[in-house]
């Protein structure tokens, strides 16, 4: 495995002549394909004219390349199109299915249950690799070079867990168990992304605060976002009360407005109040405002997943109230919103996947941050003062495509990385099948409404300002601790 990397290397590092092109194109082609598939070599190798790849961030890029591939065969299992589909224009369909045993049209492989099956076995090969990578702190070792590398293998592996899946005994216990421990990883994977939320939001703060010790600027920076979040916040619901209320009826609609409403100015005031100022400096309006910000598309989300309320008009005829009038016709281009919804989910999870694995964000679960002091204020206060590795990147001006960035040790952790794509495939497995709702649901009602979908967000609204009210208020309630956000 290093004997094949170091080989690529020394190809990769020869003069850029025509001559050593010609001669060397074949031999180059076979090791870099073997490198790819077996080293712990970035595929960034495998192309001339890519731009400069990190060895961290290419194996990330490859994981979530895994992911990708399988939730969309989830979406393509949760279409009720594609078996009338694949019978229409593929050739002894029906054969095929039989001689596989997956039912007269394949039945047993699309739907909810075949969701859950092959997500169980990408949430069984990302635990897998989360024991393997358990403390790892040198990029050197056994283990991490199988982390880094094998990609091929690796494509294999995930694929026969994946299919192994339909092969469990009493799949019908199996489905039930399933269901709830898919259920709770989901909610344990929303909880971290709520967690991650309130620490960028105090980390923003903190940032731009240090900056105002050297330039005024600073505070009519803060003053500016704070004002746009919190009119964005306010406009939000004041549209929401216009389009999702009526004079008579609506009342759960008119309760969690103004619920969460008032929870928005609970956090604003509790953020400027003097005993919170004492204990916690850096707390002000613009991390409340930033949640309140959060909440208020929370809300927007739920009420629109809400069922419709239908009554009686005079005329006797059923019409839909509490929803705005033009919200009907979102719903009926079904290919825009399937396609539409399909890429948001997979974007917002590789999303969350990808920046709640860096080395910032887990410590920052952890409950470890940065000095004060050595914060520099910065717009894009997300990434290093002078960005991620310059020295390696100004040593590595030529050759190699990859630039091997832990050399001094792992830049991320490779068992939390795995952990939390292990909890991001439960949230797909319930997120596409519409979470309790599973028997009814299909992809192309993706932004149907139910109770579940309605629940779970407005859950996710509350525990977000609960955790952030906790932060506010632990220094008080425990004096004796340290806290630092």
């Amino acid at each position: 495995m290093i004997l094949v990397t170091e080989v690529s290397h020394a190809l990769l590092c020869l003069p850029q002549c025509p001559e050593w092109n010609v001669i060397l194109c074949d031999a180059r082609a076979d090791v870099l394909s073997l490198a790819c598939c077996c080293g712990p070599a970035g595929c960034a190798l495998c192309c001339g004219c890519c731009p400069k790849f990190r060895q961290s961030r290419s194996t990330r890029f490859m994981y979530a390349l895994y992911f990708i591939l399988v939730a969309l065969l989830c979406c393509v299992m949760m279409s009720k199109t594609m078996p009338k589909e694949m019978k229409e224009h593929i050739p002894f369909y029906e054969d095929l299915c039989k001689g596989i045993k997956a039912g007269d049209t394949c039945q047993n492989l699309v739907g909810y249950s075949a969701v859950y099956r092959v997500c169980f076995g990408m949430a069984c090969f990302f635990f897998i690799f989360c024991l393997l990578t358990l403390k790892i702190n040198n990029s050197k070792s056994c283990r991490a070079h199988i982390h880094n590398g094998f990609w091929f293998f690796k494509l294999l592996l995930l694929g026969a867990m994946c299919s192994g899946a339909f092969f469990i005994p009493d799949q019908e216990t199996f489905l039930n168990a399933w269901r709830y421990v898919g259920a709770i990883g989901a909610f344990i994977f929303i909880g971290i992304q709520l967690i991650l939320l309130v620490e960028f939001a105090h980390k923003w703060n903190k940032n731009w605060t240090a900056g105002t010790a050297s330039n005024k600027l600073w505070y009519a920076s803060l003053a500016l976002v704070t004002l746009v979040m919190y009119s964005i916040a306010a406009g939000g619901f004041i549209l929401m009360a216009v389009f999702y209320t009526q004079k008579d009826g609506c009342v759960e609609n008119k309760i969690l407005l103004g619920a969460n409403g008032g929870l928005c100015l609970l956090i604003s005031l509790v953020a400027i109040l003097p005993c919170v100022q004492n204990r916690q400096p850096n707390s002000g309006l613009l991390q409340s405002g930033l949640i309140s910000c959060y909440v208020t598309y929370l809300t927007f989300s739920a009420l629109s997943s809400k069922p419709v309320e239908l009554v009686l008009d005079d005329r006797g005829k059923n019409v839909t109230i509490c929803v705005p009038d033009f919200g009907q016709d979102l719903y009926r281009d079904e290919n825009l919103v399937t396609g539409l919804g399909t890429t948001l989910l997979i974007a917002c999870i590789l999303y969350s996947c990808l920046t709640s694995t860096t080395r910032a964000s887990s410590d920052a679960l952890q409950g470890r941050y940065a000095a004060p002091e050595l914060e520099v204020a910065r717009c894009c206060f997300c990434f290093g003062p002078d960005g991620e590795d310059t020295e390696e990147q100004q040593n590595v001006k030529e050759g190699p495509r990859v630039i091997y960035d832990e050399k001094k040790g792992t830049v991320y952790s490779y068992s939390y990385f795995h952990f939390v794509f292990f909890l991001a495939s439960l949230y797909v497995m319930m997120t596409v099948t519409n979470w309790f709702n599973y028997e009814s649901a299909n992809i192309e009602t993706f932004f149907s409404r139910s109770w579940s979908i309605f629940w779970v967000k407005m859950a996710s609204c509350w525990i977000c300002v609960l955790l952030y009210l906790w932060t506010l208020v632990a220094p008080l309630c425990c004096p004796s601790r340290q806290f630092s956000v």
